[in-house]
């Protein structure tokens, strides 16, 4: 029997990669699902749903009868800044409830949920914490929908013929329009109109956050881990930690970024994101005119928030991911060269000029 996979949330940073990583193998058919709409294509197919809507969902996915695999990455963002992502954890919740409720009663061949969470199940937003971060650690005070998908799924599942597998990564690096879950899109736009305001690269976020420890998780190394955890047998009913694996200091990094883009490097300047970069759209179309970038909405191209909440993090931030290597997950991406290597595609691409 052919595996077939359903990508909740499929157009997101972490969602779109997993679809190209299945599609690209001939053993898998695809089905996406996200509020928006997409084209189907070579062994993929798009339902745009709103999962919020249970007898909807219900219906739609009715159909999914052949499904054998669930990579659950969907998320309904919070308003406010990035650390206030628990406050929303109703919607998180019913969303995850509707979709596998209804894809499990729909196919009797499932075998395994994959969900992802992230690093925020320790408590990473909410200021320093034990470090490095195991699975094993105990949760912090909630509220955290996290915690709340989480314990709907162990809970759901006993007595069904499938198992999950949680994985929690950390900060994605990726490119997905609409989707603000992603650095790199924030650091190329503001590096990109830093430049074309004649001003040199500054470090944006606070001080002690340039010096701090850092990790990240390049989207397609994600992907690849999530192949292996929904396919490893081992991995049943286990939680992993996914980053690349490598950990950094944003001021050994934001040299060689100013170098991709060309520029001169001064002194870190703290300033808010959210606010700042507010009143760019206008420069940024003159800016997409001028150097013939790709058309992409200046609102969908950055997460402003989430930029100020990864600069924000003047303590260490580090994930312990041996666990994963110990059940045979062996990748690993050097993050300093993946920064380099996916902020020149970014100039390649006419993303940014």
């Amino acid at each position: 029997m052919q595996n077939k996979a359903v990508v909740v949330g499929a157009l997101g940073v972490i969602g779109r990669y997993i679809v190209e990583k299945l599609v690209e193998d001939p053993d898998w058919q695809v089905v996406g699902l996200s509020r928006r709409t997409a084209s189907d294509g070579p062994r993929y197919r798009h339902i745009a749903v709103d999962l919020l809507d249970a007898d909807y969902t219900k219906r739609e996915l009715a159909e999914l009868t052949d499904a054998t695999h669930v990579f659950y990455a969907a998320f309904q963002a919070a308003p406010g800044s990035a650390s206030n992502f628990a406050s929303n954890t109703g919607p998180n919740r019913e969303m995850l409830v509707n979709s596998v409720t209804a894809i499990s009663r729909a196919a009797p061949h499932l075998k395994r949920v994959v969900l992802v969470t992230g690093t925020k199940y320790y408590g990473v937003h909410l200021g320093p914490l034990k470090t490095p971060m195991r699975e094993t650690d105990p949760r912090h005070m909630p509220p955290n929908y996290y915690f709340d998908q989480i314990d709907w799924l162990t809970a759901y599942q006993p007595g069904k013929a499938w198992d999950w597998v949680e994985l929690r990564p950390q900060t994605l690096c990726g490119f997905a329009p609409g989707s603000p879950m992603s650095i790199l899109p924030a650091i190329a736009v503001y590096a990109a109109i830093s430049k074309e305001l004649g001003l040199p690269l500054r470090f944006p976020g606070k001080p002690g956050a340039y010096g701090t420890i850092y990790q990240v998780t390049e989207s397609t190394h994600f992907a690849n881990a999530a192949l292996w955890a929904a396919t490893d047998q081992r991995c049943g009913n286990q939680a992993f930690n996914i980053t690349n694996g490598d950990y950094f200091r944003w001021r050994n990094l934001w040299p060689k970024i100013a170098a991709v883009f060309e520029m001169p490097v001064a002194d870190p300047q703290t300033i808010c994101l959210t606010q700042h970069m507010t009143d760019k759209g206008p420069l940024w179309e003159e800016m997409t005119a001028k150097y013939k970038l790709k058309r992409v909405p200046y609102t969908d191209l950055v997460a402003w928030p989430f930029a100020d909440y990864v600069f924000g993090a003047d303590w260490d931030v580090m994930s312990d991911v041996t666990k994963s290597r110990l059940y045979g997950f062996h990748d690993a991406v050097d993050s300093e060269a993946m920064f380099v290597r996916l902020l020149r595609r970014f100039r390649e691409e006419r993303i940014v000029p």
